[in-house]
C-alpha cells in the first residue's frame, strides 16, 4: 500500500522513489479510471435540434424478443406463428401487446412502438453492431464477430461523450451490468470508442445489484485509507506533476493530469458515489422495479441520470445460469416457457417502474427511454418449440423526452415476417435519439487523426416526435 513512511532510494525532489513505481502501479489514486475520465475532444460543428431530452437510457433486451409475443401480436395468424400467448388490448383504442405486458398496456399513452423496425441482418454480433451504432456491419450476418477496423463506428455513448462535456465527476455514457457478448466469450463490436480510442469508452460497470452481496467496488477504498489519505496522495502526486513540468507541456501528459484530478473527485464525491448505492432507495421503490438484476439495474440507471450522466445502457443481464442453447432472449428452445418464467414479467415490471419513478419526479419529459434489441424472432416456430434469428422486421419501443406517446409508427406484414408499411432503419433510430438529445444528423465529431464524421447517415423519424 502506498505510504509516505517506506524507505528507500529518493529522487531528486526527496521522493521515495518505491512510492513513485507504486503510484504509477495505482494509477495515482487505487482504481483504474483514467481510460473512462478522458478529456473528449470536442464536435467541430455541432448542430443543435432542439429536442429536450438531457438524458437517455437504452433498455438493451440482448438475444432478440419475439415480435409476435410483445409488441405486435398477431391473433389471426396460424398457430404456428401466433403461438400460445395472447394479445391483450391496451389503453389505446385498437392497440395490442402481448399478454404477459398487461402494465406496459396501461401505459402505452406513454409510448412510441415501432413495427417495422429492419436491419436484414440474422447475426447477433453483426446486427447488434447496425443497430448500437447506426452503421452496417462489414459483412453482414457475421456472428461472433469482435471489434475492430473495418467496423469500428463507435457506439452512441462515445459519440455523446465527443460531443458534449461532463456535467459531473461521473462519465457521460455508463453501460451495465455487464458488456454484451456470445457464447463462445466473442464481445459484441459496437459497445466501445471504436475509431474515437478506448479512452472515450462508455463505462463498464460490472454489477449484480439485485444480488444480497452487491457492492460498489469501483468506489470503495482499500480498507486501511481514509479520504484524508487519499487527500494526501493527491498531493504527492501534484509534487510529481511539478517534477514534470517539461513534459506536461506536452497535450497527453497535461491530459492525463486532468484524468487524474477527475479521479480524485470521483472518489471523494459522496454524490458520485452514492448514485450506485441502492440502499439508499426505500424498500417500496425498489420493490416497485423487482427484485430482478434488469429490474435493479434500471432503478440503478435512473439514479446515475440524476446524478448526471448523460446516456446509460442498460444490458439484460446474462448470468452463468442462462442455458447455453437459449441464453437471455436468445429463446431458439422452449420459447413460451423462457417468456413467461423468465423473460417477459421483469421486463413489464422494470419498464412500467421505470416510467412512473421517471413522470412521478418529473424527468420522464427530459429522459428519451429506448427499449430494443439486435433483431427480433423468425415468424414460425422452429421443431425445438423455439423461434430463430430474424432481422427483417421487429420492434422497437420509446418513451420520454421528445416522444409522442401513444402512437404505433409502421407495422409488419400478417405473419410479422417482413415490413409492411413505415419501415425504420437503424441510422433513422440513431438520428431520432440524437435528435431528441439536441443533435441534428448533421453534427460533426473529428476522429484522433482529425477527419471529420457525421453523427447520422439517417433522419429522424418525425411522426414519433412530440
Amino acid at each position: 500500500m502506498f505510504s509516505f513512511q517506506s524507505r528507500g532510494a529518493q529522487l531528486c525532489d526527496r521522493v521515495v522513489r518505491r512510492e513513485v513505481l507504486r503510484a504509477g502501479g495505482l494509477g495515482f489514486c487505487g482504481l483504474s479510471l483514467s481510460h473512462l475520465l478522458a478529456s473528449p475532444l470536442r464536435a467541430s460543428s455541432a448542430t443543435t435540434s432542439g429536442g429536450r431530452a438531457k438524458s437517455c437510457i437504452v433498455l438493451f433486451l440482448m438475444g432478440g424478443p419475439p415480435q409476435h409475443s410483445t409488441w405486435d401480436p398477431k391473433p389471426h395468424a396460424p398457430d404456428n406463428v401466433r403461438g400460445e400467448i395472447a394479445p391483450i388490448a391496451t389503453i389505446i383504442p385498437g392497440v395490442q401487446f402481448g399478454e404477459l405486458m398487461p402494465r406496459l398496456a396501461q401505459r402505452a399513452d406513454k409510448l412510441a412502438v415501432l413495427r417495422a423496425m429492419s436491419t436484414f441482418d440474422n447475426a447477433h454480433s453483426s446486427s447488434g453492431y447496425y443497430m448500437l451504432t447506426g452503421r452496417p456491419h462489414t459483412p453482414m450476418n457475421a456472428e461472433n464477430a469482435n471489434p475492430g477496423a473495418p467496423n469500428d463506428w463507435p457506439n452512441w455513448g462515445s459519440v455523446v461523450q465527443r460531443l458534449t462535456e461532463p456535467r459531473g465527476h461521473l462519465p457521460g455514457a455508463v453501460r451495465l451490468p455487464n458488456h454484451i457478448f456470445n457464447t463462445d466469450g466473442s464481445v459484441w463490436p459496437g459497445q466501445d470508442g471504436g475509431m474515437l480510442g478506448r479512452s472515450i469508452d462508455p463505462w463498464l460497470f460490472r454489477c449484480q445489484p439485485a444480488s444480497s452481496d452487491y457492492r460498489i467496488s469501483e468506489f470503495q477504498l482499500p480498507e486501511n485509507m481514509s479520504l484524508d489519505r487519499l487527500a494526501s496522495r493527491r498531493e504527492l502526486v501534484r509534487t510529481l506533476d511539478q517534477s514534470m513540468s517539461t513534459a506536461r507541456a506536452e497535450t497527453r501528459v497535461g491530459s492525463f493530469a486532468n484524468q487524474q484530478e477527475r479521479a480524485y473527485g470521483l472518489l471523494a464525491s459522496s454524490a458520485s458515489r452514492g448514485a450506485f448505492d441502492l440502499t439508499l432507495e426505500s424498500p417500496e421503490t425498489r420493490a416497485r422495479y423487482g427484485n430482478t438484476q434488469f429490474g435493479q439495474s434500471c432503478l440503478l440507471a435512473r439514479r446515475l441520470i440524476e446524478a448526471d450522466v448523460r446516456l446509460v445502457q442498460v444490458n439484460w443481464y446474462r448470468g452463468p445460469e442462462e442455458p447455453t442453447d437459449a441464453p437471455c432472449w436468445d429463446s431458439h428452445v422452449n420459447e413460451t416457457q423462457r417468456l413467461k418464467e423468465v423473460l417477459i414479467p421483469p421486463t413489464d415490471m422494470a419498464f412500467s417502474a421505470l416510467l412512473d419513478d421517471l413522470s412521478d419526479r418529473g424527468m420522464l419529459d427530459e429522459t428519451l427511454i429506448v427499449c430494443m434489441s439486435e433483431f427480433g424472432r423468425t415468424p414460425k416456430f422452429n421443431g425445438r418449440a423455439g423461434r430463430d434469428h430474424w432481422g427483417p422486421v421487429f420492434s422497437v419501443a420509446l418513451a420520454g423526452g421528445g416522444i409522442q406517446g401513444g402512437i404505433v409508427h409502421g407495422a409488419s406484414d400478417e405473419i410479422g415476417a417482413y415490413p409492411k408499411q413505415g419501415v425504420v432503419k437503424p441510422e433513422d433510430l440513431t438520428a431520432t435519439i440524437f435528435h431528441c438529445l439536441g443533435f441534428t444528423p448533421e453534427t460533426e465529431f473529428h476522429d484522433t487523426l482529425g477527419r471529420p464524421y457525421t453523427i447520422s447517415k439517417g433522419r429522424p423519424i418525425e411522426p414519433i416526435l412530440s
